[in-house]
């Protein structure tokens, strides 16, 4: 299933095949793109959240993510395999596309499939593990399910409530990630959020961005670190994620007024 190691395409000039075969990673992951996707389940399970929406999708349930929303997707029961369809832009759709894509969304975010329309894509997706490269054959597979999926299809009843923004979870998620790299979108994705709405929120309910928030928690366990007094200050900028002793004293100067030499005198 060679097209199945890649996730859901970002922002691209170009748009992707109009069906994949995708295998979601491990972890919680968020990105939004210029187009709308049609999202089916295949095996395992996967955790999504749409515009704030979250719920599990298993095999023959779906969502709509529509052109533009920030979403996370993650695998969470063994390997999380899904059926991609990919729609064209407005520009380029044909009317009636526009009008089921429009039907679909206006009913639920997520969706049930019915035994139908699940044997159907069953097969279609056995030809295209057979032919990963047959671009005639995705756009077969787009076509087909889009023509029947408003037919074949009922509400999902939401697996999770509604996303909430968790300072709790996202201290935890910093705290076990502290001597790496941390971006928005994985303290985003660690509470099921999409990356602008994330930081939104955070920026509503903190005053300051993540960045600087996660910045803060780093100069906050090096103080910790150096006051215990058995550590280099190299060691120190190590543990708590700086790329190098010298990003430490600067960052941490500037937030603190002093230096972590000075600041290690002080406490000694």
């Amino acid at each position: 299933m060679s097209d199945q190691h890649k996730t859901p395409t970002s922002l691209n000039i170009i748009l992707p095949k109009p069906a994949e075969l995708v295998t979601l990673p491990s972890y919680m992951d968020c990105h939004d793109h210029h187009y709308t996707q049609i999202v089916i389940g295949l095996k395992g399970q996967a955790e999504f959240e749409v515009n704030g929406c979250g719920s599990l999708v298993g095999p023959g349930q779906g969502c709509v993510v529509t052109s533009g929303s920030g979403h996370a997707f993650g695998g969470v029961v063994e390997q999380s395999d899904i059926l991609v369809l990919n729609m064209p832009l407005p520009s380029q759709a044909e009317p009636l596309m526009l009008q089921r894509l429009n039907d679909l969304n206006q009913s639920e975010v997520y969706f049930q499939l019915d035994v139908q329309i699940q044997r159907l894509i069953h097969m279609l997706v056995t030809e295209m593990q057979a032919s990963p490269d047959d671009l005639l054959l995705s756009r077969a597979c787009n076509d087909t399910v889009m023509a029947l999926l408003q037919r074949h299809t009922s509400t999902l009843q939401l697996s999770r409530k509604e996303s909430r923004f968790d300072l709790d979870a996202i201290d935890r998620y910093i705290e076990q990630h502290l001597t790496k790299k941390i971006s928005v979108a994985q303290l985003a994705g660690s509470v099921f959020l999409g990356e602008s709405q994330f930081h939104s929120l955070f920026k509503d309910q903190l005053g300051i961005t993540p960045h600087q928030y996660v910045l803060t928690k780093r100069i906050d366990m090096a103080k910790q670190l150096i006051e215990q007094r058995n550590l280099t200050l190299g060691q120190i900028a190590e543990l708590t994620g700086f790329s190098g002793q010298s990003t430490f004293a600067h960052a941490f100067s500037r937030l603190q007024g002093i230096s972590p030499s000075q600041y290690k005198k002080r406490i000694g």
